[in-house]
């Protein structure tokens, strides 16, 4: 199923594809597996429009497909491949041996005459259906189940496959079609502090690592050098700044004693540039 291009009539027709329907082999469906589908045109039961942009459209009829591949044992023979209206992937109709009909999911490789079986005992390849515990590690699948019975629900789209990677016990691990896209680990310390890696001059990279980030302003009180008086805080229209050296904060604290006068004293006669080569320099984590 190439993709055909469209002519270049005008600029926003120069890039578009459409898809080559030279693989369907019937154009008129199954009419006893066909039933009608009902649209609401986005109005509710009294008429009114619930959901707007809803609405026209070409027709169509639900096509019955059979996702649980619960007839075990019967083989089955491809009889067309059809398009289906209601989904962007191709579905085969099958005639079992017993006379009974069913419609399935085309997966690519599928032509019209094979042969396909479901259950344990079939044979490993292209349209097949068995449970998990009897396909080889390593298998590319589609329509996976999420409980024993229900129908498959992973890997129903056109183009989606699903790799089976491991098995233990009675469990089975999965790679999904959109393995790439998920999110990566990373060493942010919570979820609510996820702009404080920015803060730091730290980010994280795609693969999980923390890297640096360059050209980000402010700062150089979080690298390491604190600054030597801190910035002023604005509230409610008002600067406020931390008390210089050897005046009391307030009351409650009482005045300074001696070793802390002292102390402070000895700190401001020392030079900065004694004071700066002290401090711990930033470097890239």
């Amino acid at each position: 199923m190439p993709p055909r291009k469209r002519k270049p009539t005008s600029p926003g027709r120069r890039f578009q594809t459409a898809a080559d329907f030279s693989e369907l082999t019937s154009s008129e469906p199954e009419k006893s597996l066909t039933k009608s589908k009902k649209r609401t045109g986005g109005r509710n039961s009294y008429g009114r429009i619930t959901s707007r942009h809803r609405g026209g459209g070409h027709k169509r009829k639900y096509r019955e497909i059979d996702f649980k591949r619960d007839k075990d044992g019967v083989p089955a023979r491809v009889a067309s491949i059809e398009y289906d209206p209601n989904r962007n992937a191709r579905i085969a109709l099958l005639h079992y041996r017993d006379g009974e009909k069913r419609y399935i999911l085309a997966p690519v490789g599928l032509a019209v005459d094979d042969v396909l079986q479901n259950g344990h005992g079939s044979e490993i390849r292209v349209g097949n259906a068995m449970p998990l515990r009897y396909i080889p590690v390593g298998t590319t699948v589609h329509n996976v189940e999420l409980k024993p019975g229900a129908g498959g629900k992973l890997g129903r789209g056109a183009g989606s496959a699903i790799q089976l990677v491991a098995k233990e016990g009675n469990w089975a691990t999965l790679r999904l079609p959109l393995h790439r896209d998920a999110p990566r680990p990373h060493r942010r310390p919570r979820l609510d502090r996820a702009g404080r890696q920015r803060r730091r001059r730290v980010g994280v990279d795609r693969e999980g690592r923390t890297k640096p980030l360059e050209g980000q302003a402010p700062a150089v009180t979080w690298c390491g050098h604190e600054p030597r008086r801190p910035p002023p805080r604005w509230r409610r229209g008002q600067e406020l700044r931390r008390a210089p050296p050897g005046v009391a904060l307030g009351q409650a604290r009482g005045p300074h004693t001696q070793e802390e006068q002292e102390v402070e004293r000895a700190d401001r006669a020392t030079p900065p540039r004694t004071r700066l080569a002290e401090v711990t320099p930033c470097r890239a984590v």
